[in-house]
């Protein structure tokens, strides 16, 4: 089976979950071995190596933190951001580049710092009277001093599938993508769906394509800003297309071949599209295909 290397996973740090549930215990490791990561609002800081940059709580310069867990015995935490993203992000050329060279320790911690360091920029008042919320339980909750609610991160679930008919694969892109790149199509499970039934309704959506035999291939934290996407892959009926150009300025079917020399496994070949960077799940799930047909 090809081993798949799924970006933002394999968490280093121990979450110590007993250590947020003890303000007490947690206050007492403030102290001058604790560790913060250097973040530029919500971007890392990176040394000559490519490698997370970590400071001192000096370093904070009074902001709200958040405790990551324990790295060799030692607190790691990170500052909340003044701001957070106004709306889904994008990852840009630049991050892309940072991503695409972190080591993957590094990664996971990044990812996880970004999301919940941005829930909080963005969550600083009651969903429920709109009175300011404080955090709690080491930064992993917010609570409301008003009307006692109690907030918590979110994750918000995403499918992104692999249409295959009789061996092509159908992908698709969107406006805001680079010139030639296409990806598997993707959208968030609505409420009262199963994944299977997102899957199937995005696909018909997008593409006015019919799928079966949905099934799960492997999963991935997006910190742009909480996604979990949910890599299936599932079998269309036919390979007729009506694309919705409100979702997709394009969408169409490549071969094998067309999947291999996009990926690089054919030296010499003219790539038909450019293909997902290997940080994505997206480049994994065709990686996955193309290892599966071997």
């Amino acid at each position: 089976m090809t081993e798949l290397q799924i970006g933002f996973s394999g968490q280093p740090l121990d979450r110590a979950d007993h250590i947020r549930n003890d303000p007490v215990a947690l206050e007492a490791l403030k102290d001058e071995r604790a560790l913060l990561l250097l973040l530029e609002g919500l971007d890392p800081v990176m040394d000559d190596e490519n490698r997370l940059q970590w400071g001192s709580l000096a370093d904070a310069g009074g902001a709200e933190l958040v405790f990551l867990g324990l790295m060799e015995g030692r607190v790691c935490f990170a500052p909340i951001p003044a701001a957070g993203d106004a709306g889904p992000a994008a990852m840009g050329n630049a991050m892309r580049r940072i991503m695409s060279g972190m080591p993957s320790d590094d990664l996971a911690i990044y990812g996880m710092a970004r999301s919940v360091v941005d829930w909080h920029a963005r969550h600083r008042f009651c969903a429920k009277c709109g009175a300011p919320t404080a955090p709690a339980k080491g930064g992993w909750q917010r609570n409301c001093g008003t009307c006692n609610a109690e907030h918590f991160p979110r994750v918000d679930p995403v499918t992104i599938m692999l249409v295959e008919h009789e061996g092509r694969l159908l992908l698709g892109r969107q406006p805001r993508f680079p010139e030639g790149f296409f990806s598997a199509l993707a959208g968030f499970v609505e409420p009262g769906e199963t994944i299977e039934e997102a899957v199937a309704r995005e696909v018909m959506e997008e593409a006015g394509v019919r799928v079966t035999d949905v099934k799960y291939v492997v999963s991935q934290p997006w910190p742009f800003p909480a996604q979990m996407m949910i890599g299936c892959h599932a079998t269309a009926e036919d390979d007729r297309l009506i694309i919705d150009k409100t979702e997709l300025e394009d969408a169409r079917w490549f071969t094998r071949d067309d999947i291999a020399v996009a990926m690089g496994g054919q030296a010499g070949a003219a790539a038909p599209f450019i293909a997902p960077p290997p940080v994505a799940v997206a480049h994994q799930l065709l990686k996955w295909w193309l290892g599966k047909g071997a």
